[in-house]
C-alpha cells in the first residue's frame, strides 16, 4: 500500500523542473566556488574582528565611537572592515539569489525579488564603503587624540 505525497510547496504530485535549461557558462560553479571561499574568509575575518574588538582592551565596555575612531585610524583596520563589509554582503546576496532561483516559480517573479536583491545589495556596499573612507572623528570641538 503506497500513498503519493505532494512535494512541499507544489499542486502536483509529480513535481519537474519546468524552466527551460539555458546554457549559463560557468557561472554558477563560480558562484558555488566563491561560497565556500568567502565563508572561510569570512571566519577569519569575524573572528579576528571580535577578538580585537572583545578581547583585546576594555571589551565591550571599551566599544565607543572613540574605539572605532582609533581603529579606523590605522589603514589596516579599515581594510580589515571593508573586506568584511564586501565578503559579508556578498556572499549574503549569492546564496538569496540562489533561494530565489529555486523558489520563486515565475520569471517575472524572480526577475523583481533579483532586482530588488541588487539594489539593496550596492545600496548598502556603497553607503559602507562611504563610511569606512569618508568617516572622519574630528568633528569641530572634538577632545579625542587623534584629532590633536
Amino acid at each position: 500500500m503506497s500513498a503519493d505525497i505532494a512535494a512541499p510547496r507544489s499542486q502536483r504530485l509529480d513535481p519537474k523542473y519546468v524552466r527551460a535549461r539555458k546554457s549559463r557558462g560557468s557561472f554558477e560553479m563560480i558562484a558555488w566556488l566563491f561560497m565556500r571561499l568567502s565563508g572561510v574568509a569570512l571566519i577569519v575575518l569575524i573572528f579576528g574582528h571580535l577578538f580585537a574588538n572583545l578581547m583585546l582592551g576594555e571589551g565591550i565596555t571599551g566599544i565607543n565611537f572613540g574605539f572605532v575612531a582609533g581603529k579606523w585610524a590605522d589603514p589596516v583596520w579599515m581594510f580589515w572592515d571593508l573586506a568584511m563589509l564586501w565578503l559579508a554582503m556578498l556572499h549574503g546576496t549569492n546564496g538569496v539569489r540562489t533561494i530565489i532561483n529555486d523558489y520563486a516559480e515565475k520569471p517575472v517573479t524572480r526577475v523583481w525579488l533579483k532586482g530588488i536583491l541588487y539594489v539593496a545589495t550596492i545600496v548598502i556596499v556603497v553607503l559602507g564603503t562611504l563610511v569606512i573612507f569618508t568617516f572622519d572623528p574630528c568633528i569641530p570641538g572634538s577632545t579625542l587624540s587623534v584629532c590633536q
